[in-house]
C-alpha cells in the first residue's frame, strides 16, 4: 500500500515560480510514488482580510494551476478545505489539547505579528498550526512535504498527536515531514535575501506562474546580483546565488557543470539564459492553465468530486476522535 501525503496551499493569488519548484512540481512527480491529498486552504487564507472576490477567484485560478502543473484529479484528490467541515470541527478539538505555550513559540506568527499592529492580529492567525495540524491528521497522513519555513508546524502537529495518543491510546497516525534536498527555497528577484513571495509587495520581486514572456523575461534581467563577474554557486554572493539555483532547479544539473557551461561569460548572457530557459518551463503550463479555464464548470466538477472522495476519510477520523473524548 502506497503511503499517504497530504499538501495545502494557500489561495492568496499570484502563484509564482518558488511555489512551483518548491512545492508544485514536486507535488505532481511524488503522484506516482504515494497517495496524494491536494487542499486548498483557503480557511487559512482568511486568516489576514481577503476581499471575498478576490478569495473565489483565486481558489478557481489555483486549482487550474494545480491541473496544469501535473496534478491529476485521476490520481489525486484535489479538494477545498472550507467544503469539509471536518477540517473546522478537529481544529477545535485539537485547541484544546495543544497548550498555549506552544503556539507562543510558532516563529511564522511571531513573524507575520510583527509586521501588523498587535490590536489588528487576529486569533486566527495565531491558532493557523492547529487548522494545519487538523487538516493534515484527518487523513491519516503518512507524509507531509514541506519547506524549511513550515517544518515547525508539522512538528506541533506530531506533538499534539503523540500527546492526544497518550491520553486516549491509538487515534491520530503520527505523520512525517519530507524536506526537499534542493529547490525548496527559491528567493526573490530584487532582494535575493527573502524568499520569493507576493506579499512583500514587489512585482518584480517574483515570477508569476502566469506572468507574460516578455514580462518574466524583464524581471530576470533586472534581477540583483553583485559587482562581482564570476558566474558561482556561492552563498555569500546570495544575488548569483538565487538565480543559479534556479536554473539548478529547472535543469537538475550540478553545479560544477553549471559553473562550467558559462564560465568566462558575463552576467548578462546567463541572465538571458535563464529567461529562456524559464520561459520555456512555463510556456506548456500556461497554454493548459487556458485550456482549463475556457471550461469553468471542469473546474467545478473536479473539486466537487475531489471533495467527495476526501469527505469519508476526513469523516472516519473525526468519528474516531469524537468516540474516543466522549462526543461521539
Amino acid at each position: 500500500m502506497k503511503k499517504r501525503v497530504f499538501s495545502g496551499i494557500q489561495p492568496t493569488g499570484g502563484v509564482h515560480l518558488g511555489n512551483y519548484l518548491g512545492a508544485i512540481r514536486r507535488w505532481a512527480d511524488m503522484q506516482k510514488e504515494y497517495d496524494n491529498i491536494f487542499c486548498i486552504v483557503d480557511l487559512h487564507a482568511i486568516t489576514i482580510y481577503i476581499d471575498p472576490k478576490e478569495l473565489k477567484s483565486n481558489i478557481r485560478e489555483l486549482s487550474a494551476l494545480l491541473m496544469a502543473a501535473g496534478i491529476d484529479p485521476e490520481k489525486s484528490i484535489l479538494f477545498v478545505q472550507s467544503h469539509l467541515s471536518a477540517h473546522s470541527e478537529l481544529a477545535w478539538i485539537l485547541n484544546c489539547y495543544i497548550p498555549i505555550g506552544w503556539m507562543q513559540r510558532m516563529t511564522q506568527f511571531k513573524e507575520k505579528a510583527q509586521k501588523q499592529n498587535t490590536e489588528q492580529v487576529s486569533v486566527g492567525l495565531f491558532d493557523y498550526p492547529s487548522l494545519m495540524a487538523a487538516d493534515i491528521l484527518l487523513y491519516d497522513t503518512d507524509t507531509v512535504p514541506v519547506g524549511d519555513d513550515q517544518k515547525q508546524h508539522v512538528e506541533l502537529t506530531r506533538d499534539v498527536a503523540q500527546r492526544f495518543n497518550s491520553i486516549y491510546g491509538e487515534t491520530f497516525k503520527v505523520p512525517e515531514p519530507l524536506i526537499a534536498s534542493s529547490g525548496a527555497r527559491i528567493m526573490g528577484l530584487e532582494d535575493p535575501t527573502k524568499k520569493m513571495s507576493k506579499s512583500d509587495g514587489s512585482e518584480g520581486q517574483v515570477i508569476g506562474l502566469l506572468d507574460p514572456p516578455d514580462v518574466a523575461r524583464k524581471k530576470i534581467m533586472r534581477a540583483t546580483t553583485d559587482s562581482l563577474r564570476e558566474i558561482r554557486f556561492d552563498e555569500s554572493r546570495p544575488g548569483i546565488f538565487n538565480l543559479l539555483s534556479i536554473y539548478q532547479s529547472i535543469t537538475g544539473e550540478n553545479e560544477k557543470d553549471i559553473e562550467a557551461k558559462f564560465e568566462g561569460k558575463g552576467y548578462g548572457d546567463f541572465k538571458k539564459a535563464l529567461a529562456e530557459l524559464v520561459l520555456e518551463t512555463l510556456r506548456p503550463l500556461q497554454e493548459r492553465y487556458r485550456e482549463l479555464t475556457a471550461d469553468p464548470g471542469y473546474i467545478d466538477s473536479v473539486l466537487a468530486a475531489g471533495a467527495d472522495k476526501a469527505r469519508p476519510l476526513a469523516t472516519k477520523v473525526l468519528a474516531r476522535v469524537q468516540e474516543r473524548i466522549g462526543l461521539g
